[in-house]
């Protein structure tokens, strides 16, 4: 099992997605019966990217209750009514280590990282949010990470014209980073991120947001790894919908693992 840690982004509203939101944080919405959260994971895993630290926030109960109960729901056990024992019937298939921790119900997406930096320690680990689903090498993204020796790099993906632009150079250096929508099909930051330990000194407080990849561009440390393969975010229903669709077509294009 690969020792780089993985932080997935947990906590938000996901106000857009309100249909489902208000009884669950969005990492919870179930995509052909699992939440989106398990999907993203079983990327990782795939990938030999294991031990998980979920930045929880809005609804955090939700995501540990999924957890502590994982076992038992994923699979046959025997229950002693009598004493209140449980007993599993055969093991998980997942073989995870799962952080669960509580990152502040509005704490900002940068600050949820600010509170995980004595858990992360002064390793270089990766970041992703808790909504999007890709078929991207994940090893390859680390890989291209250690060659370009920078403190950020961000998966750059080609998708729906409604999100913000990065603008790259031809060495993959990020040159300016846009969050307000755009209406061409440039390069967007899809998350999948591999970041240094000096990506803590870009963090302020629990208000601080991701924007703050803006400095680390301008500072000439932030590259991208141009993904052109498949990659989606569930940002509405209408997401979801498509997504629900391509999971009960069988083939998935996100679906990695066997």
């Amino acid at each position: 099992m690969s020792t780089m840690k993985t932080v997935i982004l947990a906590g938000g509203l996901g106000t857009r997605l309100e249909e489902e939101t208000g009884r669950l944080p969005k990492p919870m919405v179930e995509i052909g019966g699992r939440p989106i959260l398990w999907h993203i994971m079983k990327h990782f895993a795939h990938h030999d990217f294991r031990e998980f630290y979920i930045a929880l926030g809005y609804k955090g109960d939700v995501v540990k209750n999924y957890f502590l109960n994982y076992h038992s729901l994923s699979g046959d056990f025997t229950i002693d009514l009598a004493h209140g024992r449980m007993t599993p019937c055969g093991s998980s298939t997942e073989d995870w280590r799962v952080h669960l921790v509580d990152t502040g119900e509005s704490t900002n997406t940068g600050g949820r990282i600010l509170r995980l930096r004595e858990k992360l320690g002064r390793e270089p680990f990766l970041l992703t949010y808790g909504d999007g689903v890709s078929d991207v090498d994940i090893r390859s993204v680390v890989e291209f990470h250690r060659r370009h020796g920078k403190i950020a790099t961000l998966t750059a993906v080609r998708p729906p014209a409604r999100f913000g632009a990065i603008h790259l150079d031809k060495a993959e250096h990020v040159l300016s980073f846009d969050e307000k929508p755009t209406t061409g099909d440039g390069w967007v930051n899809g998350g999948y991120m591999v970041l240094e330990p000096k990506f803590f000194d870009y963090l302020v407080d629990d208000k601080t947001g991701l924007e703050v990849l803006a400095d680390v561009a301008r500072d000439g440390e932030l590259v991208a790894y141009r993904h052109y393969g498949y990659w989606q975010c569930m940002d509405t229903i209408r997401d979801k919908r498509l997504l629900e669709a391509e999971w009960s077509s069988g083939v998935p294009r996100w679906r990695v693992w066997k």
